[in-house]
């Protein structure tokens, strides 16, 4: 593949010490004097969400680029939809946006790729996202669509960059046969990248496969933040991760999905609980119930679930296996424990940690089995961070 030179607009980062609070943060999306001059005459798209969001009065990017009368056509939705509060897996629709009479075009649906006939009337597509860092959080997929979309229709891309709240290099890489919308890039679970130094990082390493060009990509950095310091995020990315500590704790427990454990659907506090029907699994009780915001139909609906209570967790660091090792040994059902073993593979990216489990390995063994991958991948990363 011959790769076109992507354009990142450096910046001086300056913020010395372990956290960054929202507010001193520069995102992409509010450095508008680096990117409104590349939007100037041109038809645009935008691939958006709720977190789409600028610091000032916090308003929205479609609004910010509306105010100074940039020709936007249209809005493409990830999954939860453009106002962000649809379920996991819900089907998004097209429609129009309320107040903008915008077109929405759904990504999450039938069409997770915009086809030719949509890109046809669009010059640019802006993608303003926030991630969590995690490979199966699926707004990174929807952005690797997008730039093979961009790629095979020889339009421009611009990403305006967010930090990485989850910011950890760890867990399994991805392997060709468990590639899903859930996992599309060969990266492992907690990937350490902003989207930004993600979108380099595919177009660097020629992962858009089905044409000979690369994604033309621009890359507006945020400013003020830089690897290893804690980002608290100014609104929840998607339904079921309302705080900081939902998030830390999301790549080690989205891996239940794949099993009988709910990890608090259905409640104030999903991703930071988890239990099942049985008092073998703990003390620590809680019942899911229809939760509008959360989760509409959650996992042990209206059961009383038992097992622990993470929300005071604080030695949560990278992907910890050390509660699915627990509930599966205390389950004592082998591999009935993993009652979706598919999507429990696709969610980890092999299926060799699940048949270590059930082999019976140690934690620290399972972890052995990715370490040379992983170091590979580390080292193949420094050449696309930003954030340094």
């Amino acid at each position: 593949m011959n790769l076109i030179k992507s354009i990142i607009l450096c910046a001086a980062l300056f913020i010395v010490g372990s956290t960054v609070a929202q507010d001193m943060v520069l995102n992409g999306a509010d450095r508008t004097e680096e990117y409104l001059p590349l939007l100037k005459g041109k038809r645009v798209g935008l691939v958006i969400n709720h977190t789409s969001l600028l610091n000032d009065a916090h308003t929205t990017l479609l609004d910010t680029l509306l105010s100074h009368s940039v020709n936007v056509k249209k809005v493409f939705a990830p999954e939860h939809g453009f106002r962000g509060d649809a379920d996991a897996g819900e089907v998004i629709k097209n429609g129009r946006d309320v107040k903008t009479n915008i077109p929405i075009i759904s990504l999450y649906g039938n069409t997770k790729k915009p086809t030719a006939h949509q890109l046809n009337d669009i010059d640019v597509l802006v993608f303003d996202i926030q991630d969590v860092g995690a490979r199966f959080y699926t707004y990174i997929s929807t952005m690797f669509y997008v730039m093979e979309a961009c790629a095979e229709q020889g339009k421009e891309m611009i990403v305006l960059d967010r930090p990485n709240p989850n910011d950890y290099v760890d867990g399994p890489l991805l392997k060709s046969a468990f590639r899903s919308f859930v996992g599309l890039l060969p990266i492992p679970v907690l990937h350490g990248c902003t989207v930004g130094e993600l979108a380099l990082m595919i177009n660097g390493e020629g992962w858009i496969n089905k044409t000979k060009d690369a994604c033309r990509l621009t890359v507006v950095p945020c400013l003020d933040w830089q690897h290893g310091q804690a980002y608290s995020l100014p609104v929840k990315p998607s339904p079921n991760l309302p705080n900081d500590q939902s998030i830390q704790l999301y790549a080690s427990l989205c891996p239940f999905e794949g099993t009988k454990i709910s990890v608090g659907r259905g409640t104030n506090f999903p991703f930071q609980m988890i239990g099942a029907p049985n008092r073998k699994y703990g003390d620590f009780t809680f019942t899911p119930i229809a939760l509008p915001g959360f989760d509409k139909n959650p996992m042990h609906k209206d059961q009383t679930c038992y097992g622990l209570d993470l929300r005071h967790v604080d030695d949560v660091e990278g992907f910890d296996l050390r509660y699915i090792l627990d509930f599966y040994e205390k389950s004592g059902e082998k591999n009935a424990f993993f009652d979706r073993p598919r999507f429990f593979d696709l969610l980890m990216g092999t299926d060799a940690v699940r048949k270590a489990i059930v082999e019976g390995k140690e934690e620290e063994e399972i972890r052995e089995m990715w370490q040379k991958e992983l170091e590979d991948y580390k080292q193949m990363r420094q050449k696309y961070l930003i954030y340094n």
